[in-house]
């Protein structure tokens, strides 16, 4: 059943985001069909799947949930875009295809990122909710997208790298940079069916440790994955020095690291049962995925 109920997911937002972008054959035609190459080249889905899991999990209709769905993979693009320029990672390969500054130009993918963040929150502001839980949508992704999550956990990182921080410093890094969308997806989806603030708080530690095995994931990844599989440029963190947790605590403390998360998420969620079954599938993906 949660693997059906994903596979429909994907179907669903996938179809939404082409939806959601401009016209590429429509004037300005090269940042048009830059945002398209960023968002519909494929990716886990990861974030929008969160949104409808976490929601359907209250009752919300999927029809309520696509907005936030959709916005919450459109600021993930935007970040990938930024994060692969020259003057971030410099990275030329992303989802198995050219960044996007590569297959266009630098400037546009730039202009492109801009774009798709403006975009999500365009489409935040039309969700059919209510007003109050409108605001709450807005206030929640931006405060994730900003210094205080998406945008301040790269300022660490770029601060991070050549150095080696403690595990705790490590680990507020991604919770910023990573984390705090995982967190914001599956806050947006909540809100839209009317948790509770115990049932967030509950959510909340699920996601920030979701979060944080995602990266502890990641980084075994970079390691032991390669190029083809992982659809990115496998080693890219040792050959920039990136602080990563195999890097501090080594291989074997990283997968004991993420089984201690694994247990985190499943505690979290047991109080909800069989009704969090989809949430609970997310999980076990995030902590043996293979890219």
């Amino acid at each position: 059943m949660p693997d059906a109920r994903l596979k429909q997911w994907r179907v669903r937002i996938d179809a939404a985001l082409a939806r959601a972008l401009p016209d590429p054959s429509a004037s300005p035609q090269r940042l048009h069909a830059a945002m398209q190459h960023a968002v519909l080249l494929g990716g886990k889905r990861m974030r929008p799947l969160l949104v409808y899991a976490s929601g359907t999990l209250f009752g919300a209709s999927e029809t309520s949930l696509d907005g936030p769905s959709v916005a919450v993979e459109l600021i993930h693009a935007y970040s990938l875009v930024h994060d692969d320029l020259p003057a971030m990672d410099d990275d030329a390969l992303r989802r198995g295809q050219p960044t996007v500054h590569v297959a266009f130009d630098e400037a546009t993918a730039v202009l492109a990122g801009d774009a798709l963040q403006s975009l999500a929150f365009e489409i935040v502001a039309d969700t059919p909710v209510a007003d109050a839980v409108r605001v709450q949508l807005l206030r929640t992704l931006a405060n994730a997208s900003g210094v205080s999550g998406m945008c301040g956990g790269q300022a660490l990182d770029i601060d991070a790298t050549g150095t080696k921080p403690t595990l705790e410093q490590l680990e507020r890094l991604h919770a910023l940079k990573t984390g705090a969308l995982i967190r914001a997806a599956v806050r947006m989806g909540a809100l839209c069916g009317g948790a509770s603030p115990d049932e967030l708080q509950r959510l909340d530690r699920y996601a920030s440790a979701l979060g944080l095995a995602f990266q502890v994931r990641d980084d075994i990844l970079d390691i032991e994955g390669d190029s083809a599989t992982l659809g990115k440029t496998a080693g890219k963190d040792a050959a920039q020095d990136k602080a990563t947790f195999p890097s501090l605590i080594g291989l074997d403390a990283s997968r004991m690291r993420l089984d201690s998360l694994a247990s985190t998420m499943f505690d979290a969620l047991q109080p909800f049962g069989e009704r969090a079954s989809v949430l609970t599938a997310l999980a076990r993906m995030t902590i043996e995925r293979s890219y």
